[in-house]
């Protein structure tokens, strides 16, 4: 610590480092509570009292990553890697700032840097997978997922993420293999009910569908994406009034939830409901590109 540092903090070197430890400990509970501008403010000051501490550097910029405070995160990341230029952790959490910058390249550099640290790191993995994803490379992607499984196949969100890829690929077949997976690991996952149901759906399987959306609806019934499946399902199942109550439900839960307008649009439309239809039509379009 410098001596202008020393002079301003009125702590000796021992005093300082000593404080700038405890904040640091300190901003970790405060990241696990989600208290992220707390956690900001005493890494900010540990910071301060020992300028060359990589970890403090590294958790404030995985906290300004949280709050969506990219380029103070990237800033952050960038001191952390000066002190630490192997730091996994640090590579991999300013790839995920890239990725959410669209710098999908420098992502993939990082992620690619990280991982010869750090092979077997999951998040690192799945984080990959995901910017292979938004680059379009979906195989690439498939053969991420496939490793992160092969590390360990008791992990049901794993089954889950390469079931959503899937289902993005329209193999619905495959997308219900993999969330059987996750359900027999952990048989109240949320997710992988709605999301195994949404494939029944796309499958035509609509009892098979409805019974996952159920349970998922009772795990979590504010679920809007499980209501809009149902909705969904209600509707091919002949269900019109039914469906409409799903689909009102799940516009309650988020009023953005574009493909729900649209569904229920169209069930107005058949039942010859058209101003309605029209106002769901137009709030869909206005949703998804500004009309």
């Amino acid at each position: 610590m410098s001596e202008g540092i020393k002079e301003q903090s009125g702590l000796s070197e021992a005093a300082a480092q000593s404080r700038a430890s405890v904040l640091r400990s300190r901003a970790e509970s405060y990241i696990a509570l989600s208290r992220h501008d707390a956690a900001i403010a005493d890494l900010t000051e540990s910071i301060t009292l020992a300028p060359d501490n990589a970890r403090a550097w590294r958790l404030r910029g995985e906290s300004h990553r949280v709050i969506e405070r990219y380029d103070a995160a990237l800033e952050d990341f960038d001191e952390a890697l000066k002190l630490e230029p192997d730091s996994a952790y640090a590579l991999g959490s300013r790839g995920q700032t890239y990725a959410a910058l669209g710098r999908l390249d420098d992502a993939m550099a990082d992620f690619e840097h990280a991982l010869t640290l750090s092979p077997g790191s999951l998040w690192i993995l799945e984080a990959k997978a995901d910017a292979l994803v938004d680059l379009d490379r979906l195989d690439e992607a498939l053969a991420e997922h496939a490793k992160i499984i092969s590390l360990d196949e008791d992990l049901a969100y794993s089954w889950v993420a390469r079931g959503d890829l899937y289902q993005r690929m329209n193999l619905y077949t495959e997308a219900i293999d993999d969330y059987t997976k996750a359900l027999e690991t952990d048989p109240e996952y949320v997710r992988a009910l709605s999301r195994r149901g949404e494939a029944y759906r796309m499958t035509d399987q609509y009892d098979e569908a409805l019974a996952d959306l159920n349970r998922a609806l009772e795990l979590d019934p504010e679920n809007d994406r499980a209501y809009g499946s149902r909705g969904a399902v209600l509707s091919e199942m002949g269900d019109d009034e039914a469906a409409l109550k799903d689909l009102n439900r799940a516009i309650e839960l988020d009023a953005r939830y574009i493909w729900a307008y649209r569904v229920r649009g169209e069930i107005l439309q058949e039942l010859d409901r058209h101003e309605e239809a029209v106002a769901d039509f137009s709030q869909a379009l206005h949703l998804e590109f500004g009309d």
